[in-house]
């Protein structure tokens, strides 16, 4: 099929190469992001691969209608930058990836979990600058320590496994219970009891109008003083002015970010040579005890393979059957977590 590939880095032309050496699909590469001005790109392309960062509201699939468009294959999980009762509206399919690895999330959660703890990020940086004392880098034993884990799909319940290995006590909030995660130990509860008793948040919930800024000044406020929050699901679920003022208040006592409600303007991209005009996030980097990754928790080579493979045989079985296994309508945005 024919298909026009949106916001493409080298390593992603990499493994879609790779994967399709035997599938023969024509792959036609854009580096930008798939948006208003760019979707004109695609005029006759009967396909187009998007990422999570490309805008694919109902101008731009409009614009794709009326260029010939009808597949967008997304190689991610997440569809909440699809308007799929649009896409719908217009007969063109989505398909996702639905599981590429949870474990690439999950680990990168520890990891942010960890250098947060024990401020690998200022140690690391002390010692090259030849500073070995140890003040203000004090941590504390995971074992012990209660984590509350918001959305248990796979990649909450790899978390959850993470987790009750280390000693943690694990509670869980998930609309749809997982009995997997209560097998390893984990307790469900509601959302204000997690809030209340948990010494680490960790997020791996979807985008939905029910989770668009879950964490606002009420739910921190709620939170225990000093409590650790990790983001590594969608920028938006996090209100990031009133972390902000967690942050300043020391409620909040620990915050990693992977993901940033107006990423789309800054992540995957080199700026290191420009002024950041977003003061909001230029005020995070601010704070000794953040830490921000660009939306890399699921960069691992297993992930990428994974992404290529499945984005190319949703293609692959759409051009066979016309059908799709991981096709996504506009009736499943309460569907269970990925």
């Amino acid at each position: 099929m024919r298909t026009a590939v949106f916001s493409t880095k080298p390593y992603d032309r990499r493994f879609l190469d790779r994967a399709n050496a035997d599938l023969g699909h024509e792959l036609v590469y854009f580096e930008p992001r798939l948006s208003e001005e760019t979707a004109p790109l695609a005029e006759g392309y009967p396909a187009v691969c998007a990422f999570v960062n490309d805008a694919l509201h109902r101008p731009v699939l409009e614009t794709l209608s009326r260029g010939g468009t009808k597949v967008v294959a997304l190689r991610c999980a997440g569809f909440n930058h699809v308007d799929l009762r649009a896409a719908e509206a217009l007969g063109i399919r989505v398909v996702r990836v639905p599981a590429y690895s949870p474990h690439a999330v999950a680990e990168h959660t520890l990891a942010l979990i960890l250098a947060l703890n024990r401020r690998l990020h200022r140690a690391y940086n002390r010692v090259r600058e030849g500073n070995f004392n140890l003040d203000g880098l004090l941590g504390f034993d995971l074992r012990g320590k209660t984590a509350g884990v918001v959305g248990t799909g796979r990649i909450g319940e790899a978390v959850i496994r993470i987790l009750s290995g280390i000693g943690c006590t694990v509670l869980a909030h998930d609309p749809f219970p997982n009995e997997a995660c209560e097998a390893l130990g984990a307790r469900y509860v509601s959302i204000d009891e997690l809030f209340a008793e948990s010494d680490i948040i960790t997020l791996h919930c979807p985008l939905t109008p029910d989770t668009w800024h879950l964490i606002d000044e009420r739910a921190i406020s709620v939170m225990k003083p000093g409590v650790m929050l990790v983001n590594t699901s969608r920028g938006e679920i996090v209100d990031t002015k009133a972390v902000i003022e967690g942050l300043k208040s020391e409620t909040i006592g620990h915050l990693a970010l992977d993901v940033y409600e107006e990423e789309g303007d800054l992540f995957f991209r080199d700026l290191s040579d420009r002024v950041l005009s977003d003061d909001v996030f230029a005020r995070l980097l601010t704070f000794p005890n953040v830490i921000i990754t660009g939306h890399q928790a699921f960069f691992t080579r297993e992930a990428m393979e994974n992404i290529a493979r499945t984005t190319l045989g949703n293609l692959s079985e759409l051009d066979a059957t016309g059908r799709c296994q991981n096709t996504v309508s506009a009736d499943v945005v309460t569907a269970p977590t990925a």
